[in-house]
């Protein structure tokens, strides 16, 4: 039995089929789902909807965790298509982005805007917080070592806060990090019994 049963897919709204951001995530997504894992996303499209489908391609179970905007002037809420086995839907942003921290096990992120680059901030500062039982991240794409390389350089970082996500470029190498992550865990019998604090949900 997987340790690890929920991935947490975050990335840009935006994108068509063909675009590399999007057919990346529908890769990950369906060997995601082959190993016996639920994918969960935030109900959108891009990124969200290429999640989704590739689970359902590979008979897997999802997850979406969405909003109604009504004050926004650049949110792109639910779409229909993004038809997810289960649904969550919550008041706001913070609260949906809350919600898909809740349900992971762990978080990948693909390339995005301002809001996957908050909910990857949120995550990363969640897993250095709670470093020892955090919950991985995996970030996708070689553009991110230039990026993890300039907060290196120029923000007072700490040294376990790199020790939380690797970086992949291909979809194998993305399978590959979650079942070295689970390897550990399972190794180092990483459990939590009775916990009642209200902070669960954001340890693994």
């Amino acid at each position: 039995m997987n340790t690890i049963k929920s991935v947490s897919f975050f990335g840009c709204a935006c994108g068509n089929v063909g675009d590399t951001h999007v057919e990346a995530a529908r890769e990950v997504a369906k060997l995601v789902a082959k190993s016996g894992r639920r994918v969960v996303n935030g109900g959108g499209p891009g990124v969200m909807l290429a999640a989704t489908e590739g689970a359902k391609e590979a008979g897997g179970r999802t997850v979406a965790v969405y909003y109604r905007p009504e004050l926004t002037t650049s949110f792109v809420g639910e779409i229909a298509a993004n038809h997810a086995d289960e649904r969550f839907e919550e008041a706001n942003y913070v609260l949906r982005t809350k919600k898909l921290l809740e349900l992971s096990d762990i978080n990948i992120i693909f390339n995005g805007g301002t809001g996957t680059i908050s909910e990857f901030g949120m995550a990363w500062g969640l897993a250095r917080l709670y470093f020892g039982h955090h919950k991985p991240l995996i970030l996708y794409g070689d553009f991110w070592k230039p990026i993890m390389d300039s907060f290196k350089n120029n923000m007072l970082v700490r040294p376990e806060e790199y020790e939380v996500f690797t970086i992949v470029s291909s979809p194998k190498d993305a399978l590959e990090a979650i079942e070295k992550y689970e390897g550990v865990l399972t190794k180092n019998r990483h459990e939590h019994i009775n916990c009642n604090s209200s902070e669960c949900y954001l340890l693994l």
